[in-house]
């Protein structure tokens, strides 16, 4: 008995200490998304460049390792930044301008490329639980008789999209089309500027692997927290395949609908009800023992959601026609890898040791999925509500 009760402590101190990190995350999840720069070449070599950043987490030095700005010690100046006018916020911009220009290097033939900012659009305050994206537009001359140009974006200030002469109203890209996904403090390669070269399939499959695994860890707790409801119901190998296998259908279907346009639903509406969906698998966790046959269609309904939030994270990265198909199951793949990865912890935590014991769901399954539903509930109503 001894060792026993010793283990279910143990187990019981996880869940307690799993139970207020994660309430802690929901309370006021400010997630960290990558810069957008936008190169546009124009008539007799000028350009612009249109960099839309969340500009109060830069000026706040929040560090690009955390993945919620809640994480960071500097959280309260990025807190008091939100709730400033945009005219206030222009303030601390022109301040900090001298930084942030540093820190951002667009180099033609490996020579700086002098920017001088011409315009700051900053949104009004709304709602201060969201990022608020700001377009710094940057303009400059191309040196003429130029070849290549490369871009970089401070390690501190996080990820960067770069995108190239990509059609501003989603039409169809030209040949003078770039994108390409770029880690913290990453240099690109080196970019024709006149008709840059495709990238291969298989860099850009590589290069999305990363985004997509990103996305789930440690970016996406409503999406590992969904995983771990499957998880907890039945930790047998089969049943929780079929479920995965369900889920994982279903978003590359919505995924692939949301890129391409056919299936467009706003924000305010995917994202409670991807909420709801946590609620609704840790609740049935809670009130049934047995794996019914029809979850498996429910999960299959639920991923569909969950891949028109996966759709509206690709979004704004701007895949070129060439780029699509590899970078679109390259994030796919990501994704299922980030998955595995959760239940391959929950396995090791939890079903590995505990999982055939008879108190198994009574003292795991029960607590975790409602901990899970109260998250879930919360959100639901944060993102309806507030």
């Amino acid at each position: 008995m001894g060792p026993m009760r010793g283990k279910y402590k143990a187990v019981h101190a996880v869940l307690i200490a799993a139970a207020v990190w994660l309430t802690t995350l929901a309370a006021n999840a400010h997630e960290l998304r990558p810069t957008v720069a936008d190169f546009v070449s124009g008539e007799d070599g000028a350009f612009t460049l249109t960099v839309t950043t969340n500009l109060e987490q830069l000026i706040a030095g929040i560090d690009p390792g955390h993945s919620d700005t809640d994480d960071s010690a500097n959280s309260p100046e990025y807190d008091r930044l939100r709730l400033l006018t945009p005219a206030a916020l222009r303030l601390h911009l022109h301040e900090f301008l001298p930084d942030l220009i540093e820190g951002m290097e667009l180099r033609f033939d490996g020579e700086p490329a002098p920017l001088t900012l011409h315009r700051a659009q900053i949104g009004d305050v709304g709602d201060v639980t969201l990022a608020r994206d700001s377009k710094l537009t940057f303009v400059g001359t191309v040196p003429p008789g130029v070849e290549t140009m490369t871009w970089s974006w401070a390690q501190a200030f996080g990820d960067s999209v770069l995108r190239k002469d990509m059609p501003p109203d989603g039409g169809e890209p030209t040949e003078k089309s770039y994108a390409a996904y770029l880690r913290a403090g990453q240099v690109s390669e080196p970019i024709s500027v006149d008709a840059p070269q495709p990238r291969s399939p298989f860099a850009v499959f590589a290069e999305y692997v990363v985004v997509g695994f990103d996305h789930i860890i440690p970016k996406g707790l409503d999406h590992i927290l969904f995983v771990i409801g499957l998880f907890l119901l039945s930790t047998r190998l089969v049943p929780l395949l079929w479920q995965v296998t369900s889920f994982t259908l279903a978003h590359s279907v919505t995924l692939a609908l949301g890129m391409l346009g056919i299936v467009n639903l706003p924000a305010h509406i995917v994202e409670p009800l991807i909420a709801a969906s946590i609620v609704y698998v840790a609740v049935e966790n809670v009130v049934t023992s047995e794996l019914s046959r029809w979850r498996p269609y429910v999960v299959f309904g639920f991923g569909l959601l969950h891949g028109l939030g996966f759709a509206s994270v690709l979004g704004d990265f701007g895949l070129t026609t060439s780029d699509f198909v590899a970078g679109l199951i390259g994030f796919n793949v990501g994704v299922e890898l980030g998955q595995l990865a959760v239940i391959a912890m929950c396995v090791a935590v939890a079903g590995y040791w505990f999982g055939a014991k008879p108190w198994y769901r009574a003292r795991i399954t029960t607590p975790a999925s409602l901990v899970i539903a109260s998250i879930g509930a919360w959100w639901c109503y944060e993102r309806v509500f507030l």
